[in-house]
């Protein structure tokens, strides 16, 4: 408690403030780089792999409450090194594929630091979610220093996507206590979009693959 107080009061509150601005700045660097990247394919390549990017930031209520159910001492430093959720941005793209070529893009820059990395989409969670996620660090530019902040990725098909948010929704509506036979058909339902995934990324392959063929015949032939 005296640690939350501290961190609530005039001088804490202004600290609190700035720190979690710091986090804001790390989503602007990031969304910056990725609509860089999503410029770039759009205008120079074929299509471009990203479809849909969101952000968004924990609120200090959210950031402290999770720090408190995780036993973590209620101090920015402690906050800094424990949650690593604070910033978060959601990339949606169309293929598997695409996923791993954002995230190399992304942790190629030079300014960027990979700290964790989670393939959900190799390995997915026993309910079927997949998805892969990155703990990357941006550093930040303040007026009297630079801070390394750190910032969750989550890259994933629109079909992965689709489904999370369906399970979301659906654990929210039960308050976690799903029935059983809906956690089951939950599964299947991933099962069904994981092979979607596959299908339709054969399909783009496919098609690649006679686009390029038909560029080198001659024309005529």
């Amino acid at each position: 408690m005296t640690g939350l107080l501290s961190l609530r009061n005039s001088d804490g509150g202004r600290d609190f403030t700035r720190f979690l601005m710091s986090y804001k700045f790390g989503i602007d660097e990031m969304m910056t780089k990725i609509n860089i990247l999503k410029d770039e394919f759009t205008y120079i390549h074929e299509y471009t792999p990203i479809e849909h990017v969101k952000s968004r930031l924990k609120s200090a209520d959210s950031v402290l409450g999770k720090a408190a159910r995780k036993g973590i001492p209620l101090t920015l430093d402690s906050i800094r090194d424990n949650i690593h959720d604070i910033a978060g941005i959601r990339i949606t793209c169309s293929f598997i594929q695409d996923a791993y070529r954002i995230s190399d893009l992304l942790i190629g820059q030079q300014d960027i630091t990979l700290v964790e990395v989670k393939d959900y989409i190799a390995e997915p969670k026993p309910n079927g979610y997949r998805s892969l996620h990155l703990i990357v660090e941006v550093p930040v530019f303040m007026s009297d220093r630079v801070e390394s902040v750190r910032v969750e990725i989550q890259i994933r098909t629109v079909a992965m996507d689709f489904w999370a948010s369906l399970e979301h929704k659906i654990f929210y509506k039960y308050d976690k206590a799903v029935p059983a036979a809906l956690l089951d058909e939950l599964k299947d339902a991933a099962d069904v979009a994981r092979n979607l995934d596959v299908k339709m990324e054969a399909l783009h392959d496919e098609v690649r693959e006679h686009g390029a063929a038909l560029r080198v015949i001659p024309s005529g032939e």
